[in-house]
């Protein structure tokens, strides 16, 4: 018998620009559907409306008030972001030069972020068009989960036409999906809550000890007792979690049923990957290849994914391993980590990862688990190399002197440094939302503030994470970061070889100058950029042009950087 051929890295992942959505706070498309209190609360909370868009982050909306806190409200906050609303801006996202999207988790969940599932069936209902017609169906549908008892839903039918669109303007996407764990609402869990033992789906969860009434303990995932975790068998899910989650990977990679995949999504991102047993992802990504060879998949590993990038797990992860030199080196208050220490770390992961890989990894700036960028920049550290500290460094609730307001000149000089570097390196550069307009923020849950837009009035920003006055800032979209975001992207695509070049780094004797070159069909192109706040002068053997400033701007015998500058040459 012939050994069946491994699956691939899709191709056109080394082509992508992606855009990550938490959907939730990027844009709200259909009032009609904005959320109500009772979809994820039994509280009684006087005059709990839905948050306006363009309210302080840390000032307290009326119903906030009488509950005195930031902390004790801000969970509650619903903004009314939907799927209609990223439909809407799919035009903004292709004048930005985006060609894939990655959206935070769609399916219904009680949460602002989704993580914790009701079901990966349905699309919520909060994000569709209809959201009291899609509840009112889905109360009556009886479903279980035989995808036989599955309907569809309004919300649901308008994902599909929201792929339809994406697609038919050249971007793909992908979505989230959560395996490890689900909510409390979850169906499942449910009729495990009413029905204890005798509950079809006893052997779903891990469950410790049946108490004598008939409750019990459970796993939550990290200790979150609202994120019940799935039963594991060695090296794989149990059986029945496993048939469910292949289910609804058919359903929406394939919504039609119909064997041609074009109407579904185009991979998947997997949240907290390293949670669930290696031997469940190898047969999932089998089942995947399957429904569509050219689908990508890519995992949340924040540290050294060795074990994932071999060939048969993942095409890709999302790169925190790039992103931890990256502030190191560009960081204008740090403590100078060297271009050599970059180096050293990314050399690393080449010989670690199968090559393939390296080319589809999403080399991200922020996401919705780190602060913003920009914020990471102004706030003074030593070197950080890990998640754990990473993430720990920008929780401004535990570390009152973690600087959240506007960033500084300096940090944003910085920031546009390294959205080049971003464009420039080897990886698919991922780009989180609102950080082409200049959106700032502290970890988890400020990092996820409403989106920026032109036709939204901002209140100014007057209070702190404290809940102290200061001097007001106006908030609105950075137009010129936008336009700088999108010279950026477009160099990137104008150049095969910054997308799919080899990379050679150079050794320019400055430590604070970072340098390479990409090679492609004879096209070469050099890097460097100055994270010095002083000026250097390098040796240049070859004649060369100015790619970022264009027209007839070259070089010969030497390149010039100013401080914090940097130069993309084509080597003639």
């Amino acid at each position: 018998m012939a050994k069946a051929k491994k699956a691939k890295v899709p191709d056109w992942a080394q082509d992508a620009v992606w855009y990550q959505i938490f959907p939730e706070r990027f844009r709200n498309g259909c009032a009609r559907s904005n959320p109500k209190l009772s979809d994820f609360s039994d509280r009684r909370i006087a005059g709990w409306r839905v948050t306006p868009w363009g309210m302080d982050w840390y000032a307290l909306d009326r119903w906030e008030q009488p509950i005195d806190t930031f902390w004790k409200t801000v969970f509650m906050r619903r903004y009314g972001g939907d799927l209609v609303g990223v439909r809407q801006k799919l035009p903004y996202l292709q004048d930005l030069g985006i060609n894939a999207i990655y959206l935070n988790p769609v399916f219904q969940a009680q949460s602002l972020h989704k993580y914790d599932a009701s079901c990966m069936h349905h699309i919520d209902p909060a994000f569709g068009p209809d959201r009291a017609g899609d509840l009112k169906l889905l109360a009556n549908a009886k479903e279980t989960e035989d995808p036989a008892s599955w309907v569809w839903t309004k919300a649901d039918f308008f994902f599909r036409e929201f792929l339809a669109d994406a697609h038919a303007r050249g971007i793909r996407v992908i979505i989230d999906g959560v395996f490890n764990h689900a909510g409390r609402d979850f169906f499942a869990f449910r009729d495990l809550l009413k029905n204890g033992r005798a509950s079809r789906y006893a052997d779903w969860f891990k469950i410790k000890e049946w108490n004598d009434d008939g409750t019990f303990e459970y796993d939550g995932w990290f200790g979150h007792k609202a994120l019940p975790e799935f039963a594991q068998t060695k090296g794989d899910l149990v059986a029945p979690v496993r048939k469910y989650i292949f289910d609804i990977t058919r359903r929406w990679m394939d919504p039609d049923g119909d064997g041609d995949p074009k109407d579904g999504v185009d991979g998947w991102r997997l949240d907290v990957a390293f949670c669930v047993p290696l031997g469940f992802w190898r047969k999932w990504r089998r089942h995947v290849k399957g429904i569509n060879p050219e689908a990508y998949t890519t995992a949340e590993i924040v540290a050294r994914a060795d074990d994932y990038l071999r060939g048969d797990t993942f095409d890709a992860v999302m790169n925190y391993m790039w992103l931890y030199p990256t502030l190191n080196f560009f960081a204008p208050h740090s403590t100078g980590y060297s271009a050599r220490a970059v180096q050293k770390r990314l050399k690393e992961l080449d010989r670690a990862y199968a090559p393939e890989t390296v080319p589809a990894l999403q080399n991200l700036l922020d996401s919705h688990d780190v602060a913003r960028f920009v914020t990471m920049l102004e706030n003074a550290r030593k070197p950080i190399e890990d998640f754990a500290e990473y993430f720990e460094s920008s929780r401004v609730k535990n570390r009152k002197e973690f600087k959240t307001q506007r960033p500084g000149r300096a940090a944003w000089q910085a920031l546009r440094q390294a959205i080049v570097y971003q464009m420039c390196s080897r990886g698919a550069p991922m780009v989180y939302y609102g950080t082409e307009v200049g959106m700032w923020g502290a970890n988890d849950p400020c990092d996820r503030q409403p989106m920026l837009w032109d036709d939204v009035l901002y209140d100014d920003e007057r209070y702190t994470a404290q809940g102290k006055q200061v001097r007001p800032r106006s908030r609105k979209p950075d137009a010129a970061l936008f336009a700088f975001m999108k010279q950026a992207i477009a160099l990137r695509r104008d150049h095969a070889a910054l997308r799919r070049g080899s990379l050679r780094w150079i050794q320019t004797g400055d430590d604070r100058v970072l340098a390479f070159e990409r090679r492609l069909d004879g096209e070469r192109i050099r890097a460097y950029f100055n994270a010095s706040d002083r000026e250097v002068t390098l040796s240049l053997k070859q004649t060369a042009r100015d790619l970022w400033v264009g027209g007839a701007a070259g070089f010969a015998g030497s390149v010039c950087l100013r401080k914090r500058d940097w130069k993309i040459l084509l080597i003639r």
